[in-house]
């Protein structure tokens, strides 16, 4: 299908210290392969007159299957050792929006959202309640065994022995806990469909070493994940804290219906108040003309667009992915 209006599709797999002398060539060509897959699912969903909504699910489900990212497979180890994943989406069009926290059964924590979005009349479901909710809505529930990855627990048993807690998963070419080393690997998309309407999806493992339950802000409406028609379509990476104390995708958004400022810049303005209170990570944006930015304030941010040609870009490091 193609109406003569734009379609694009933005896609993050984690902002942080990622270093360039350490990736290695092998690393870096299995990741901009994956993010190539995730642009592909999305935009062929888009091509062919799908929704936004549908892209973003796409798109995303591709990360979570890939034990690459922190989100559905490849998601990090809490610090009593289960994996505990998060995940929201929201609708531009009607802002209707669905989100999960602390579920550990659910394959693909994005349809879990979606299916609150649609098949509930609540924004958000946490843990057991989330996954009977699943179960019935027919998702795929797997044995918390499938998320394990032998990266994931070697990261868990170095965040222990130090006693400290970690963002998301450390360097791509090893498991050192080095304090420069650490990578936000939560996983994003915003799309915009031929209809003109929004959706922003976001999805997460959390973080290394965590406890008491604890929950970022890519399950939280506003903090991680918002979309609406009439400014931006947001999915945000980082010190998720940071985030929900900054409100920081709605910040965004505000910042272009209120005050009609540019998109990077206004992306800029919410990291540098997150910057300000000691966070950081970066944010993938996308308005309803098509115009996108994804930009960042820590070493690198794993991200890449693909719009109505069907050219596919990717970028790691400043200035690689350009808009």
């Amino acid at each position: 299908m193609d109406n003569g209006l734009s379609i694009r599709l933005v896609i993050h797999g984690g902002a942080g210290a990622i270093s360039r002398s350490k990736l290695t060539a092998e690393r870096e060509q299995a990741y901009r392969q994956a993010l190539t897959e995730s642009l592909t699912a999305g935009y062929t969903v888009l091509k062919e007159g799908g929704s936004s909504v549908d892209a973003v699910i796409a798109a995303i489900v591709v990360m979570e299957d890939s034990p690459l990212f922190n989100a559905g497979k490849g998601s990090v180890f809490t610090h009593a050792g289960r994996n505990e994943l998060d995940a929201s989406i929201m609708d531009g069009a009607t802002r209707l929006a669905g989100a999960i926290a602390g579920v550990t059964t659910i394959r693909n924590p994005i349809r879990a959202a979606h299916a609150v979005m649609t098949k509930s009349a609540h924004v958000m479901l946490i843990g057991h309640g989330a996954e009977t909710f699943a179960a019935e809505q027919g998702l795929a529930i797997v044995n918390p065994a499938y998320f394990y990855t032998q990266h994931r627990w070697d990261q868990l048993q170095k965040a222990i022995a130090k006693d400290r807690m970690m963002l998301d998963h450390d360097n791509d070419s090893d498991t050192s806990l080095a304090d420069d080393d650490q990578k936000r690997g939560t996983v994003g998309a915003v799309a915009l469909d031929h209809y003109g309407n929004l959706a922003a999806g976001t999805s997460t493992g959390g973080l290394t070493n965590k406890r008491y339950g604890r929950v970022g802000d890519s399950p939280i409406i506003g903090a991680g994940t918002y979309a609406d028609n009439h400014s931006l379509a947001v999915s945000a990476t980082g010190t998720g804290e940071m985030f929900i104390r900054t409100a920081a995708a709605f910040n965004t958004a505000a910042q272009i219906r209120l005050l009609n400022t540019p998109i990077a810049e206004a992306a800029d303005n919410t990291l540098a108040e997150i910057a300000a209170i000691g966070g950081d990570g970066g944010l993938i944006v996308l308005d309803a003309k098509g115009n996108y930015a994804a930009r960042f304030n820590t070493k690198g941010m794993y991200c890449g667009t693909i719009a109505n040609d069907g050219v596919v870009r990717t970028g790691i490091f400043p200035g690689e992915l350009h808009y």
